[in-house]
């Protein structure tokens, strides 16, 4: 049975790759410090489950720098992280969940529409999809710069796909992801939310959100369980924080 017009979008770190390495962070660290000569720390900034504009700000705002000032900066500095990103992210082939590889490979061939929903920037993202040899299972991204929250995030993809023809109203939608950000944006999105626990929270911690499906890992996850029936999706909601940018297919 053909899935065309199921859609299954998925968060990067913690989800799809674990343990990347230092190369994110400090792309984020460099590139404030190369565009203001501010020096910031990352240390005792929430990173996980958060967008990477948002971390930028955080340590802005830590460091001292003003509202205007950031925002004033903020292209230049994000521009700049995915520079260094590019440049300095290693392979990272080993470092894929459990289950990751097989369960792309099966819901491609089966004809479900992927993509992806991460607070990565979006040369960030897909360079370390690039890398981790998961690039050609996503037809499309929305990344951390495109919205003010995750939930954001899930209304931009979903305006894409269902914009491309990909997806309609009342078609399954599911996020997965492995942070209680991914779980409160799929509730506020209306979309299926599926926890994994790949990442920095445990199942106790990602069960007391309530996901809909709760997995150790993705070998866990068949294509039934994301084939769902709903009567609509909701329209896109101001609140949030959607910006008009729109998810960008693979480069």
């Amino acid at each position: 049975m053909g899935n065309a017009n199921a859609l299954v979008l998925f968060d990067i770190d913690g989800t799809l790759v674990r343990r990347a390495g230092p190369h994110h962070r400090g792309a984020l660290v460099d590139a404030v410090r190369r565009v203001t000569g501010i020096e910031v720390c990352i240390e005792g900034v929430p990173v996980a489950g958060m967008l990477d504009p948002v971390i930028l700000s955080q340590m802005m705002r830590t460091a001292g720098m003003r509202a205007a000032a950031i925002r004033e900066s903020m292209p230049r500095i994000i521009a700049a992280a995915e520079r260094l990103y590019i440049r300095r992210c290693p392979p990272i082939e080993r470092r894929v969940c459990p289950g990751v590889r097989m369960l792309l490979r099966r819901l491609q061939r089966e004809g479900f529409v992927l993509g992806l929903v991460t607070g990565n920037l979006t040369r960030i993202g897909w360079r370390k999809m690039e890398r981790a040899g998961l690039r050609e299972f996503f037809r499309f991204g929305a990344f951390g710069e495109m919205a003010r929250n995750r939930a954001g995030l899930v209304r931009v993809a979903m305006r894409h796909a269902r914009r491309e023809g990909w997806v309609q109203a009342g078609d399954p939608v599911s996020l997965i992801g492995d942070h209680v950000n991914d779980i409160a944006a799929a509730r506020a999105s209306g979309v299926h939310a599926i926890a994994v626990a790949t990442g920095v929270l445990d199942r106790e911690t990602l069960a007391a959100h309530h996901p809909d499906l709760l997995l150790t890992d993705l070998r866990e996850l068949r294509p039934p369980m994301l084939v769902w029936n709903r009567q609509s999706l909701p329209s896109p909601d101001p609140s949030t924080g959607a910006s008009r940018t729109t998810a960008t297919a693979r480069p």
